[in-house]
Protein backbone atom coordinates (compact mmCIF):
# COMPACT_ATOMS: atom_id res chain seq x y z
CA UNK A 1 0.00 0.00 0.00
CA UNK A 2 1.49 3.32 -1.10
CA UNK A 3 0.33 6.37 0.81
CA UNK A 4 -0.17 9.62 -1.13
CA UNK A 5 2.79 12.00 -0.88
CA UNK A 6 0.77 14.43 1.29
CA UNK A 7 0.24 11.71 3.92
CA UNK A 8 3.88 10.65 3.82
CA UNK A 9 5.03 14.26 4.23
CA UNK A 10 2.71 14.76 7.20
CA UNK A 11 4.35 11.82 8.96
CA UNK A 12 7.93 13.01 8.33
CA UNK A 13 10.07 13.81 11.37
CA UNK A 14 12.75 16.49 11.35
CA UNK A 15 15.65 17.11 13.71
CA UNK A 16 14.99 19.10 16.86
CA UNK A 17 18.23 21.01 16.28
CA UNK A 18 17.47 22.50 12.87
CA UNK A 19 19.30 25.81 12.35
CA UNK A 20 17.43 29.08 12.26
CA UNK A 21 17.38 31.02 9.01
CA UNK A 22 17.30 34.62 7.87
CA UNK A 23 14.55 35.11 5.29
CA UNK A 24 15.30 37.70 2.59
CA UNK A 25 12.45 39.22 0.60
CA UNK A 26 13.20 41.89 -2.00
CA UNK A 27 10.50 43.98 -3.67
CA UNK A 28 9.82 46.98 -5.86
CA UNK A 29 6.36 48.55 -5.83
CA UNK A 30 4.76 45.32 -4.63
CA UNK A 31 1.11 45.63 -3.60
CA UNK A 32 1.13 46.18 0.15
CA UNK A 33 -1.54 43.52 0.71
CA UNK A 34 0.45 40.93 -1.26
CA UNK A 35 3.64 41.72 0.63
CA UNK A 36 1.78 41.47 3.93
CA UNK A 37 0.33 38.10 2.88
CA UNK A 38 3.84 36.81 2.18
CA UNK A 39 5.22 37.94 5.53
CA UNK A 40 2.22 36.78 7.57
CA UNK A 41 2.22 33.33 5.96
CA UNK A 42 5.87 32.93 6.95
CA UNK A 43 5.20 33.97 10.55
CA UNK A 44 2.02 31.91 10.89
CA UNK A 45 3.31 28.68 9.31
CA UNK A 46 6.89 28.51 10.54
CA UNK A 47 8.10 27.52 14.02
CA UNK A 48 9.24 30.74 15.67
CA UNK A 49 12.62 29.28 16.65
CA UNK A 50 13.49 28.69 12.98
CA UNK A 51 13.04 32.34 12.00
CA UNK A 52 16.05 34.41 12.97
CA UNK A 53 14.70 37.44 11.12
CA UNK A 54 12.81 38.51 8.03
CA UNK A 55 14.71 41.09 6.04
CA UNK A 56 12.69 43.17 3.58
CA UNK A 57 14.81 44.91 0.96
CA UNK A 58 12.82 47.75 -0.58
CA UNK A 59 14.31 48.36 -4.01
CA UNK A 60 13.48 52.06 -4.08
CA UNK A 61 9.70 51.66 -4.24
CA UNK A 62 7.58 54.75 -4.82
CA UNK A 63 6.15 54.63 -1.28
CA UNK A 64 8.75 54.09 1.48
CA UNK A 65 5.95 53.32 3.94
CA UNK A 66 5.38 49.91 2.30
CA UNK A 67 8.49 48.64 4.05
CA UNK A 68 8.45 50.87 7.12
CA UNK A 69 4.99 49.77 8.23
CA UNK A 70 5.84 46.09 7.96
CA UNK A 71 8.99 46.65 10.01
CA UNK A 72 6.72 47.14 13.03
CA UNK A 73 6.00 43.40 12.95
CA UNK A 74 8.29 41.42 15.32
CA UNK A 75 11.35 39.89 13.61
CA UNK A 76 10.83 42.00 10.47
CA UNK A 77 13.63 44.38 9.48
CA UNK A 78 13.51 46.88 6.63
CA UNK A 79 16.32 47.98 4.32
CA UNK A 80 15.66 50.57 1.61
CA UNK A 81 17.87 51.14 -1.41
CA UNK A 82 18.73 54.75 -2.18
CA UNK A 83 18.27 54.02 -5.89
CA UNK A 84 16.88 51.22 -8.06
CA UNK A 85 19.25 48.25 -7.91
CA UNK A 86 17.16 45.28 -9.04
CA UNK A 87 16.54 41.91 -7.43
CA UNK A 88 20.09 40.60 -7.82
CA UNK A 89 22.01 43.38 -6.06
CA UNK A 90 19.17 43.78 -3.54
CA UNK A 91 19.45 40.13 -2.54
CA UNK A 92 23.19 40.48 -2.06
CA UNK A 93 22.64 43.53 0.13
CA UNK A 94 20.15 41.60 2.23
CA UNK A 95 22.44 38.56 2.50
CA UNK A 96 25.34 40.75 3.62
CA UNK A 97 23.37 41.98 6.65
CA UNK A 98 21.92 38.71 7.99
CA UNK A 99 22.75 37.20 11.36
CA UNK A 100 21.76 33.55 10.69
CA UNK A 101 24.00 30.93 9.08
CA UNK A 102 21.29 29.83 6.64
CA UNK A 103 19.76 32.07 3.96
CA UNK A 104 16.23 31.66 2.66
CA UNK A 105 15.33 33.73 -0.40
CA UNK A 106 11.64 34.36 -1.05
CA UNK A 107 9.83 36.34 -3.71
CA UNK A 108 7.53 39.07 -2.43
CA UNK A 109 4.34 37.52 -3.85
CA UNK A 110 4.28 34.13 -2.13
CA UNK A 111 2.34 32.15 0.43
CA UNK A 112 4.23 29.44 2.27
CA UNK A 113 2.47 26.21 3.19
CA UNK A 114 2.53 24.21 6.41
CA UNK A 115 5.96 22.73 7.25
CA UNK A 116 7.46 24.38 4.22
CA UNK A 117 10.78 25.24 5.85
CA UNK A 118 11.73 22.20 7.95
CA UNK A 119 12.40 19.74 5.09
CA UNK A 120 14.61 22.25 3.28
CA UNK A 121 16.59 23.11 6.43
CA UNK A 122 17.05 19.40 7.09
CA UNK A 123 18.62 18.83 3.66
CA UNK A 124 21.00 21.79 4.00
CA UNK A 125 21.92 20.79 7.56
CA UNK A 126 22.90 17.31 6.32
CA UNK A 127 25.06 18.75 3.51
CA UNK A 128 25.91 22.45 3.40
CA UNK A 129 26.67 22.31 -0.36
CA UNK A 130 23.05 21.52 -1.19
CA UNK A 131 20.92 24.34 -2.53
CA UNK A 132 17.28 23.39 -2.12
CA UNK A 133 14.00 24.68 -3.47
CA UNK A 134 10.38 23.78 -2.68
CA UNK A 135 7.69 22.63 -5.06
CA UNK A 136 6.30 25.92 -6.31
CA UNK A 137 2.52 25.91 -6.36
CA UNK A 138 0.42 28.42 -8.28
CA UNK A 139 -1.51 31.29 -6.74
CA UNK A 140 -4.05 32.52 -9.28
CA UNK A 141 -3.39 36.03 -10.49
CA UNK A 142 -7.13 36.53 -10.98
CA UNK A 143 -8.55 35.50 -7.60
CA UNK A 144 -5.55 34.38 -5.48
CA UNK A 145 -6.80 30.78 -5.32
CA UNK A 146 -4.12 28.29 -4.29
CA UNK A 147 -3.50 25.55 -6.88
CA UNK A 148 -1.18 22.60 -6.18
CA UNK A 149 1.55 21.88 -8.73
CA UNK A 150 2.80 18.45 -9.78
CA UNK A 151 5.37 16.77 -7.56
CA UNK A 152 7.08 15.16 -10.59
CA UNK A 153 8.66 18.24 -12.15
CA UNK A 154 12.15 19.65 -12.22
CA UNK A 155 13.73 22.76 -13.71
CA UNK A 156 15.07 22.64 -17.25
CA UNK A 157 16.01 24.96 -20.11
CA UNK A 158 16.84 25.17 -23.78
CA UNK A 159 19.93 26.56 -25.48
CA UNK A 160 18.48 30.09 -25.48
CA UNK A 161 18.52 29.88 -21.66
CA UNK A 162 14.76 29.91 -21.41
CA UNK A 163 13.60 28.26 -18.18
CA UNK A 164 10.90 25.60 -18.29
CA UNK A 165 9.35 23.02 -16.01
CA UNK A 166 9.77 19.48 -17.28
CA UNK A 167 8.94 15.95 -16.22
CA UNK A 168 11.56 14.03 -14.26
CA UNK A 169 13.36 11.61 -16.65
CA UNK A 170 11.83 8.16 -16.55
CA UNK A 171 15.00 6.50 -15.22
CA UNK A 172 15.17 8.99 -12.34
CA UNK A 173 11.47 8.48 -11.64
CA UNK A 174 11.87 4.69 -11.52
CA UNK A 175 14.84 5.00 -9.16
CA UNK A 176 12.79 7.02 -6.64
CA UNK A 177 11.29 4.43 -4.30
CA UNK A 178 9.94 7.12 -1.97
CA UNK A 179 7.99 10.13 -3.34
CA UNK A 180 9.31 12.27 -0.48
CA UNK A 181 12.89 11.87 -1.74
CA UNK A 182 14.47 15.04 -3.07
CA UNK A 183 14.55 15.58 -6.82
CA UNK A 184 17.85 16.44 -8.51
CA UNK A 185 17.27 19.43 -10.75
CA UNK A 186 19.62 20.92 -13.39
CA UNK A 187 18.42 24.44 -12.58
CA UNK A 188 16.12 26.13 -10.10
CA UNK A 189 13.53 28.76 -10.91
CA UNK A 190 15.50 31.05 -8.61
CA UNK A 191 12.77 32.89 -6.72
CA UNK A 192 12.62 30.62 -3.68
CA UNK A 193 15.51 28.60 -2.26
CA UNK A 194 17.55 27.85 0.86
CA UNK A 195 21.36 27.96 0.94
CA UNK A 196 24.08 27.91 3.57
CA UNK A 197 25.45 31.44 3.98
CA UNK A 198 29.12 30.41 3.98
CA UNK A 199 28.53 28.35 0.82
CA UNK A 200 26.72 31.27 -0.83
CA UNK A 201 29.67 33.55 -0.05
CA UNK A 202 32.26 30.95 -1.09
CA UNK A 203 30.56 30.49 -4.47
CA UNK A 204 30.62 34.23 -5.13
CA UNK A 205 27.10 35.30 -4.10
CA UNK A 206 25.39 36.64 -7.25
CA UNK A 207 26.94 38.26 -10.32
CA UNK A 208 26.18 41.84 -9.29
CA UNK A 209 26.84 43.20 -12.78
CA UNK A 210 23.60 41.55 -13.85
CA UNK A 211 20.73 43.99 -13.87
CA UNK A 212 17.21 44.00 -12.35
CA UNK A 213 15.96 40.42 -12.86
CA UNK A 214 16.33 37.46 -15.22
CA UNK A 215 19.02 34.91 -15.97
CA UNK A 216 20.57 34.95 -12.50
CA UNK A 217 19.04 31.54 -11.76
CA UNK A 218 21.05 29.95 -14.60
CA UNK A 219 24.28 31.56 -13.47
CA UNK A 220 23.74 30.41 -9.89
CA UNK A 221 22.63 26.93 -10.93
CA UNK A 222 25.62 26.31 -13.21
CA UNK A 223 27.94 27.62 -10.51
CA UNK A 224 26.50 25.39 -7.79
CA UNK A 225 26.75 22.20 -9.86
CA UNK A 226 30.07 22.91 -11.53
CA UNK A 227 31.80 24.10 -8.35
CA UNK A 228 31.02 21.14 -6.10
CA UNK A 229 27.42 21.51 -4.93
CA UNK A 230 24.03 20.21 -5.91
CA UNK A 231 20.50 21.48 -6.55
CA UNK A 232 17.36 19.80 -5.25
CA UNK A 233 13.62 20.24 -5.18
CA UNK A 234 12.16 19.00 -1.89
CA UNK A 235 8.68 17.49 -2.46
CA UNK A 236 7.52 17.92 1.14
CA UNK A 237 8.10 21.67 0.96
CA UNK A 238 5.48 23.72 -0.86
CA UNK A 239 5.29 27.44 -1.46
CA UNK A 240 2.61 29.18 -3.50
CA UNK A 241 3.71 31.85 -5.98
CA UNK A 242 1.83 34.41 -8.05
CA UNK A 243 2.98 34.01 -11.66
CA UNK A 244 2.40 37.34 -13.36
CA UNK A 245 1.43 37.77 -17.00
CA UNK A 246 3.75 40.77 -17.32
CA UNK A 247 6.26 42.65 -15.22
CA UNK A 248 4.60 45.32 -13.04
CA UNK A 249 7.74 47.47 -13.15
CA UNK A 250 10.08 48.97 -15.74
CA UNK A 251 13.49 47.75 -16.85
CA UNK A 252 15.84 50.71 -17.53
CA UNK A 253 17.13 49.08 -20.74
CA UNK A 254 13.94 47.17 -21.51
CA UNK A 255 13.02 43.65 -20.46
CA UNK A 256 14.45 41.92 -23.54
CA UNK A 257 17.82 43.71 -23.51
CA UNK A 258 18.26 43.16 -19.78
CA UNK A 259 17.57 39.44 -20.14
CA UNK A 260 20.01 39.19 -23.04
CA UNK A 261 22.72 40.99 -21.07
CA UNK A 262 22.29 38.73 -18.06
CA UNK A 263 22.12 35.44 -19.95
CA UNK A 264 25.02 36.46 -22.19
CA UNK A 265 27.16 36.99 -19.09
CA UNK A 266 26.14 33.49 -17.95
CA UNK A 267 27.01 31.93 -21.31
CA UNK A 268 30.39 33.66 -21.55
CA UNK A 269 31.50 32.73 -18.03
CA UNK A 270 30.08 29.21 -17.66
CA UNK A 271 29.19 27.55 -20.95
CA UNK A 272 32.69 27.28 -22.47
CA UNK A 273 32.61 26.21 -26.13
CA UNK A 274 28.92 25.36 -25.81
CA UNK A 275 28.10 29.08 -25.73
CA UNK A 276 27.94 28.88 -29.53
CA UNK A 277 24.62 27.07 -29.15
CA UNK A 278 23.33 29.93 -27.00
CA UNK A 279 24.20 32.43 -29.74
CA UNK A 280 22.65 30.22 -32.40
CA UNK A 281 19.44 30.00 -30.38
CA UNK A 282 19.50 33.69 -29.44
CA UNK A 283 21.21 35.56 -32.32
CA UNK A 284 19.98 38.89 -30.95
CA UNK A 285 22.64 38.51 -28.22
CA UNK A 286 25.48 38.76 -30.74
CA UNK A 287 27.21 42.13 -30.36
CA UNK A 288 25.13 43.18 -27.37
CA UNK A 289 26.91 44.61 -24.34
CA UNK A 290 26.95 42.68 -21.08
CA UNK A 291 28.88 45.05 -18.84
CA UNK A 292 28.98 48.63 -17.66
CA UNK A 293 31.81 49.84 -19.88
CA UNK A 294 30.70 53.29 -21.09
CA UNK A 295 33.58 55.09 -19.34
CA UNK A 296 36.05 52.49 -20.56
CA UNK A 297 34.69 52.90 -24.08
CA UNK A 298 35.33 56.65 -24.07
CA UNK A 299 38.88 56.15 -22.81
CA UNK A 300 39.64 53.44 -25.29
CA UNK A 301 38.33 55.45 -28.22
CA UNK A 302 40.07 58.67 -27.17
CA UNK A 303 43.52 57.36 -26.35
CA UNK A 304 43.95 54.18 -28.27
CA UNK A 305 41.56 54.48 -31.22
CA UNK A 306 41.04 50.73 -31.39
CA UNK A 307 38.81 49.35 -34.06
CA UNK A 308 35.26 48.63 -32.92
CA UNK A 309 35.59 44.88 -33.10
CA UNK A 310 38.83 44.77 -31.11
CA UNK A 311 37.39 47.20 -28.57
CA UNK A 312 34.23 45.16 -28.10
CA UNK A 313 36.23 41.98 -27.47
CA UNK A 314 38.41 43.77 -24.91
CA UNK A 315 35.51 45.48 -23.16
CA UNK A 316 33.42 42.30 -22.97
CA UNK A 317 36.33 40.32 -21.53
CA UNK A 318 37.04 43.06 -18.98
CA UNK A 319 33.45 43.18 -17.73
CA UNK A 320 33.39 39.46 -16.84
CA UNK A 321 37.05 39.04 -15.88
CA UNK A 322 36.38 38.87 -12.14
CA UNK A 323 33.75 36.14 -12.59
CA UNK A 324 36.03 34.12 -14.86
CA UNK A 325 38.85 34.43 -12.35
CA UNK A 326 36.59 33.37 -9.48
CA UNK A 327 35.60 30.28 -11.44
CA UNK A 328 39.28 29.48 -11.95
CA UNK A 329 40.07 29.92 -8.23
CA UNK A 330 37.24 27.57 -7.26
CA UNK A 331 38.57 24.98 -9.72
CA UNK A 332 35.10 24.46 -11.13
CA UNK A 333 34.30 21.74 -13.62
CA UNK A 334 33.61 22.28 -17.33
CA UNK A 335 30.22 22.78 -18.93
CA UNK A 336 30.81 19.52 -20.76
CA UNK A 337 30.94 17.82 -17.34
CA UNK A 338 27.65 19.52 -16.47
CA UNK A 339 26.02 18.21 -19.64
CA UNK A 340 27.30 14.69 -19.12
CA UNK A 341 26.56 14.39 -15.41
CA UNK A 342 23.71 16.80 -14.64
CA UNK A 343 21.71 17.52 -17.78
CA UNK A 344 22.43 14.97 -20.53
CA UNK A 345 18.86 15.49 -21.77
CA UNK A 346 19.75 18.93 -23.17
CA UNK A 347 19.90 18.48 -26.93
Amino acid sequence: LFLPICCRCASMQYGADLPATSIIITFHNEARSTLLRTVKSVLNRTPANLIQEIILVDDFSSDPEDCQLLAKIPKVRCLRNSRREGLIRSRVRGADTVTAEILTFLDSHCEVNSEWLQPMLQRVKEDYTRVVSPIIDVISLDNFAYLAASADLRGGFDWSLHFKWEQIPIEQKLARTDPTQSIRTPVIAGGIFVIDKSWFNHLGKYDTQMDIWGGENFELSFRVWMCGGSLEIVPCSRVGHVFRKRHPYDFPEGNALTYIKNTKRTAEVWMDEYKQYYYEARPSAIGKSFGSVLVLRCLMRTFFCLQDKIYEQFAFASSIADRVEHRRKLNCKSFQWYLENVYPELK
